[in-house]
């Protein structure tokens, strides 16, 4: 049964595709964006959805993210853990204090801010009814990233045990916590880092032969998001084509 879901990062790329699936099938959403208030605007109009400002690695920006749902929306039902950012490809001794610190400040600390958030409107322990966190990882806890992303593939594994720990934690509450793990999809973020044509490169080196669509992450992210996944929890499921 659809409900009410909150997607950070949701302007563009693997977010928006997210909304646009979400609402859909009878989500009513919120898009949160940072700056590009025009491409977040655009997606709410197409999906009837609204879009919230605000940098998830800012405490006050999710507080005020999550009062706009309650106010507009209604009880969160579903959080997608979306918003991330990568950087230019380099070795760790090549990284800067800064450059770390917004790395985890964003794809870390956002995630932990947007899920505590979450819980305190979704688990029964708070008079909520429960609900779903879907948290995006990345194969990249895996594998490491030598010598290109170290720092968001760190980023990612702690995300990876965020999603265990908080499963086991809220799980008496009513509240299911997975992850997906994407690989290599065609979303914008590539050419943030630097290399636009990333996706398609090493994307044909997957055992599927090319990089993934970001429609493909959405829809295990609804099937997560489920009923269907009612019995679904702590898990970490990858998307990747067979990387």
């Amino acid at each position: 049964m659809a409900g009410i879901m909150l997607i950070t990062g949701a302007s563009r790329g693997i977010g928006a595709a997210t909304a646009r699936l979400a609402a859909e099938r009878g989500y009513k959403v919120c898009i949160n964006y940072v700056r590009d208030r025009a491409a977040a605007e655009a997606v709410a109009r197409e999906t009837d959805s609204i879009a919230v400002a605000g940098d998830v690695s800012v405490e006050a920006d999710v507080l005020r993210l999550f009062q706009a749902v309650d106010q507009r929306l209604g009880r969160l039902t579903v959080l997608v853990n979306n918003a991330g950012v990568v950087d230019q490809a380099a070795r760790l001794d090549e990284m800067s204090a800064a450059r770390l610190e917004r790395m985890f400040a964003i794809n870390i600390t956002g995630s932990f801010l947007c899920a505590r958030e979450a819980v305190k409107r979704m688990s029964k322990r708070h008079g909520g009814a429960g609900g779903a966190i879907v948290n995006l990882s990345s194969v990249a806890s895996r594998i490491g990233a030598p010598a290109m992303y170290v720092d968001y593939a760190a980023a990612k594994a702690a995300i990876d045990t965020l999603t265990l720990g908080l499963s086991k934690e809220v799980g008496g509450e009513g509240i299911r916590v997975n992850a997906i793990r994407p690989g290599v999809i065609k979303t914008e973020i590539h050419a943030s880092g630097g290399d636009p044509g990333r996706a398609e490169r090493i994307g044909a080196s997957a055992p599927l032969g090319r990089a993934g669509d970001p429609e493909e992450i959405a829809r295990a992210i609804l099937w997560l998001a489920s009923d269907e996944a009612s019995y679904v929890t702590g898990a970490i499921l990858d998307v990747s084509g067979g990387r």
